[in-house]
């Protein structure tokens, strides 16, 4: 990126980044919602633009360029992201010179159609069609409407060094694969991400030698599912089958890949999300065990404890299947930390189908969970074929009760940790009280603990003395 320089500000109490090069007059003010994806996306937006003029700023007034990056998961998500839409409304009618984009998952799922339904829309762009938002622009200036939302079967952007806006400069996310292939009835991401494709492990390595030379200490490698990484010269997995006996004997998977970044930076502390039940293999878990610097802890979305709702959300695995994967996970990395994603309430779940979910919580007993009432997304196989026909009473009590055992479970592993000595990696000043540290361990616990002479990115060790439900407090050893 040249001259460019980043510049932390303060807003609502917190530390933000910006990315200013010189020459760059233009400002463009960039949000973004959703999955550590979008986060990711944002970034690689600022890049591309930063090449057009634009430097970013957090002040809407001033933009000249504001640009929403959005998700689709869940309702809520769209709903927040049109009250926001709103509020730029408020300041275009004083400032009316300033352009409005739309990115992400909503762009691509309502394409056109939202140029009409939000009127201060001037672009909307797709996951995969940020290289083209310079061409966009053109025309938005030129006074048209402009929209790309054609999905790619190639898009990585694994040639574009992001700029980290969202980041506190000890942590950075590294994208490594794009799209879903696993056709779960609920979701929107396979027809708004398009299909699976890898990228070149050595653009990856690269960009981890670039935060490592910018003495960033912890890297999380992105994908809708990660496990199902696969290179073997580009191209989409699916296609793997028909490939050359060369290049399936030199492809690269995602355990090769973990051990390849893991050896290649020592000093490096890696995470990864998302994993898929049905995709990790136990190359994976032998190589996070091998590998000191692999973080232990592993995001694992089973979305119901039933096969019979398992089977209605085509998830490819039975209740068994992952009871058998957490057994091996157990075994394997005895100190692995796992959460979940959970659905209450999924078209015809019953009473008896909520209580399996239950109890496989009770057999796991996760340190962390992400736990939603189900709601129909459309274009979905689900929307499409299944009566969203759980009440929203039942859908609410569900989902309480899910959330109760939750913290139950949650506080029964935080206090495991009780007279023990952690690692932590410390990643800035406590929420509550600037005289504390705030940082997280192998097991992504966050660790609270009075500061002394430390800085921000080191690691240290810490006593734990005390904990919540989510929060280890203690003191340096």
């Amino acid at each position: 990126m040249g001259s460019e320089k980043v510049i932390e500000e303060k807003k609502q109490g917190q530390a933000l980044l910006t990315a200013n090069k010189e020459g760059n007059y233009k400002k463009l003010f960039i949000e973004s919602y959703g999955c550590q994806m979008n986060l990711n996306d944002t970034e690689i937006v600022a890049s591309i633009l930063s090449d057009e003029g634009y430097n970013t700023t957090h002040l809407l007034e001033e933009a000249d360029l504001v640009l929403v990056n959005t998700c689709s998961i869940r309702e809520k998500a769209e709903q927040t992201v049109r009250k926001r839409l709103e509020k730029y409304n408020a300041v275009k009618k004083i400032n009316p010179t300033m352009k409005v984009g739309v990115l992400g998952c909503m762009a691509e799922r309502l394409k056109a159609k939202f140029l009409e339904e939000e009127k201060i829309v001037d672009l909307v762009v797709g996951p995969d069609a940020y290289r083209d938002l310079p061409n966009l622009l053109e025309e938005v200036n030129a006074g048209h409407d402009a929209v790309n939302v054609i999905l790619s079967k190639e898009e990585t952007y694994g040639d574009v060094s992001p700029v980290r806006l969202n980041t506190n400069g000890v942590s950075a996310f590294v994208s490594i694969t794009r799209g879903c292939d696993n056709m779960c009835t609920f979701c929107v991401v396979p027809f708004t991400r398009g299909r699976e494709r890898s990228r070149d492990p050595k653009s990856i390595l690269e960009e981890i030698k670039e935060l490592v030379d910018k003495n960033y200490k912890e890297v999380t490698l992105l994908g809708q599912n990660v496990d199902s990484y696969l290179w073997y010269g580009g191209g989409l997995k699916k296609d793997f089958k028909n490939a050359s006996e060369i290049a399936k004997a030199t492809a690269v998977d995602f355990s090769q890949l973990l051990d390849l970044a893991a050896t290649e930076f020592p000093k490096t502390r890696f995470r990864f999300s998302t994993s898929n039940p049905q995709d990790m293999s136990l190359d994976v878990i032998h190589t996070m065990a091998k590998h000191e610097n692999i973080c232990k802890y592993i995001h694992l979305p089973v979305q119901s404890g039933s096969t019979t709702v398992l089977e209605r959300m085509n998830r490819q695995h039975t209740r068994e299947e992952y009871m058998e994967l957490i057994d091996n996970i157990r075994k394997i990395l005895p100190e692995c930390a796992l959460s979940q994603d959970m659905i209450a309430g999924f078209c015809g779940e019953t009473e008896e189908e909520h209580q399996e979910t239950l109890s496989l919580m009770e057999y796991v007993k996760y340190d962390f969970g992400f736990m939603f009432a189900y709601s129909e997304r459309p274009g979905t196989p689900a929307a499409k074929k299944m009566p969203d026909d759980v009440t929203q009473a039942d859908k609410k009590r569900r989902l309480n009760e899910i959330i109760q055992l939750q913290q139950s479970h949650g506080l029964y592993r935080m206090e495991q940790f009780i007279g023990k000595t952690v690692e932590v990696l410390i990643e800035g000043s406590s929420k509550k009280s600037d005289l504390h540290w705030k940082g997280r361990n192998s097991q992504n616990a966050v660790v609270i603990f009075p500061k002394g002479t430390e800085q921000i990115g080191d690691f240290v060790n810490v006593l734990v003395e005390n904990c919540t439900s989510a929060t280890l407090l203690g003191k340096r050893v």
